[in-house]
């Protein structure tokens, strides 16, 4: 399922709100927050074009990194999505701050 989601189904969720299932089951509520294409990343033959999304808890969080599930449009729920934590520089200590990487 994860070659199948493109930078289109983060799209319609910039700047939103979503739920991120973590690895132990449990769930964080998020803000989706960037989302940016990596052109000169893309592999030769490949169809996706690489991306990453940036995302931030609505809540503090002692998660790190992880597979994660996450709900997006015309896919569903998405499990296996590898989501790590980025330091906070200046932004909400009280927040915890991801990126996810496609390529």
């Amino acid at each position: 399922m994860l070659q199948l989601v493109q930078s289109q189904h983060f799209q319609t969720l910039l700047g939103k709100t979503g739920t991120l299932r973590l690895p132990d089951g449990s769930e964080l509520p998020i803000h989706i927050d960037t989302l940016e294409e990596t052109p000169r990343s893309q592999m030769p033959k490949s169809e996706r074009m690489p991306f990453s999304v940036g995302v931030n808890s609505l809540e503090p969080t002692a998660f790190v990194d992880g597979l994660c599930t996450l709900e997006l449009p015309e896919l569903g729920q998405v499990e296996g999505i590898f989501v790590s934590r980025v330091p906070a520089m200046g932004r909400d200590p009280g927040k915890g701050y991801f990126y996810i990487a496609f390529n």
